[in-house]
């Protein structure tokens, strides 16, 4: 039995056994096939956080599975009726695999030490792994290889930018980041990265340019996250420079595609030009959740490890 809650927790070798399962799987999908892989198998999706995509997709995916799902949300009481060595022990008793939602990365680490079954991280407030392997293989599918590519994130360091530096080490992509200096990653997850990613080659930069220079993916997200409201409009002076628009993406590949997380805000952090244009992957990406989770599923739970 594992977890996921972070990339630190897969090895490359692991990631591309999941990768190899999701592309088996999307495959499949594409021709009309839906294996039932997990007959009777339940996943549980604890959500603090509301969600389309990794609700849906994670939905959808054992239902494609031939298993079920289970919605919880608040009136479950996760961290409020009663304490998560009951609640987590309880829990994995009755469903397969759980994949958590949260606004707290602790709570989600508390639960995993007492819960039976695997803990997916949906997304915490410092790490997003399931969006970064569905973003990695969207970038192995339109350049059928990664080895050597530079992916290039302009914006704030946050758990979806932590989660694809750990990707990007993990699978031999280089990794620019280019963000104001107080929004750059803090000193002692840089340290991580290089003690557990030493062959990682990541550029940090307050220059957009220098950092999607030859990429082969130009990256964004939201200035201000979810939880990050009250810093809006402060975020969106800080970044006024670092929108990814036609000029900036002038800077990469000729061929490079631009990548989303999604939700985004047209006109802020990425120009309507840009996000709707051709070189835009967002739909290619949006749908890899479901395929990549696919893969994740079937890994962890044993059916094709």
């Amino acid at each position: 039995m594992r977890h996921v809650l972070t990339l630190f927790d897969l090895t490359s070798k692991e990631i591309e056994r999941i990768f190899a399962i999701t592309e088996d799987l999307k495959t499949k999908f594409q021709q009309g096939i839906r294996e039932p892989l997990f007959p009777g198998r339940v996943l549980a999706l604890l959500f603090e956080k509301q969600s389309l995509r990794t609700r849906v997709s994670f939905e959808t995916a054992m239902a494609n599975l031939g298993g079920s799902s289970l919605f919880l949300g608040k009136d479950v009481g996760w961290g409020e009726r009663e304490s998560s060595a009951d609640f987590g022990q309880v829990l994995g008793q009755y469903v397969d695999a759980v994949v958590v939602r949260s606004n707290s990365h602790a709570k989600v680490e508390e639960l995993a030490k007492h819960c039976t079954c695997s803990i997916i991280n949906g997304l915490t407030d410092t790490s997003h792994p399931c969006q970064a392997l569905a973003d990695l293989y969207t970038l192995r599918e339109r350049h059928g290889t990664l080895a050597g590519l530079r992916l290039a994130y302009v914006g704030d360091a946050n758990n979806v930018a932590r989660s694809l530096a750990v990707a990007c080490g993990k699978l031999d992509v280089e990794f620019a980041i280019a963000a104001p200096k107080r929004y750059q990653f803090d000193s002692n997850y840089r340290s991580k990265l290089k003690k557990e990613l030493p062959k990682l080659k990541m550029i940090e930069t307050t220059d957009p340019v220098e950092a999607v220079k030859g990429a082969a993916a130009v990256y964004t997200d939201v200035w201000a996250s979810m939880g990050q409201e009250a810093e809006h409009k402060e975020r969106v002076i800080a970044f006024k420079d670092y929108q990814v628009n036609a000029t900036l993406m002038k800077h990469a590949d000729p061929d490079a595609c631009f990548l989303h997380c999604l939700p985004a805000r047209r006109g802020e952090e990425v120009a309507a030009e840009v996000i709707d244009g051709p070189q835009s992957a967002i739909v290619q990406e949006a749908g890899n959740r479901l395929h990549a989770q696919k893969g994740l599923l079937a890994w962890l739970l044993g059916t094709q490890a």
